[in-house]
């Protein structure tokens, strides 16, 4: 089974991609991870992503699709896959119908202001990368990390004004395809605020009806 996970940053849909990868026993495949993954090996796609990456521009839609359709050839996405953050656009999701056929797409729900409390709160260990979250997961003493005793700090994206641009992006670009998805009838809405547990098994039920 093909599956387009969408949703807006901080829905959680990447943690639930995981799992749900593993139950079908096929791949999670986020664009980040492409870019990394290309950047490591040092392929030709990678050196390009890492020019452009280097100089702070944005990867320009044909060279995604590039790399989405190169990792959707190898063998291991035989028995289906999972997109993560691709597609983003209406282009990049025509040019994904044409050359690999999408079952279904889950819809990660959640209110502007949950996003905005979820990502706000996070915060990350300066010295071992640990992450925390001032309200659902908190360090025993406040700035401090559990394990290692590092300064937590909070990153550049997840200030307030980050994330609101950063939804006002995901609303221009890649919300239409909610629209998109839609009106060819694979798309499934759930809701992506309660617990991850509660999210996971409502995917799960998502996926049973298509």
């Amino acid at each position: 089974m093909n599956l387009i996970f969408l949703g807006p940053p901080g829905a959680g849909k990447g943690t639930v991609a995981g799992s749900i990868a593993k139950e079908l026993g096929v791949p999670h495949i986020s664009t980040g991870d492409l870019f990394r993954a290309a950047i490591k090996n040092e392929t030709p796609l990678g050196k390009q992503v890492k020019a452009i990456l280097d100089k702070g521009d944005l990867v320009p839609d044909d060279l995604t699709i590039a790399l989405v359709k190169e990792r959707l050839g190898e063998g291991d996405t035989k028995g289906g896959y999972i997109l993560d953050g691709f597609p983003r656009t209406i282009p990049q999701a025509e040019a994904l119908a044409g050359f690999s056929p999408t079952h279904g797409v889950v819809n990660f729900a959640l209110p502007d202001a949950a996003i905005i409390e979820r990502l706000s709160g996070r915060r990350v260990c300066k010295s071992c990368g640990r992450g925390y979250h001032v309200k659902f997961m908190p360090p025993k003493r406040e700035g401090v990390c559990d394990v290692c005793g590092g300064e937590l700090y909070t990153r550049k994206d997840d200030n307030v004004d980050s994330i609101t641009n950063r939804l006002d992006v995901y609303r221009k670009q890649t919300h239409p395809l909610v629209e998109f998805y839609t009106n060819r009838k694979l798309i499934r809405d759930v809701d992506a605020a309660p617990a991850a547990d509660v999210v996971l098994q409502s995917v799960r039920d998502a996926l049973s009806k298509l």
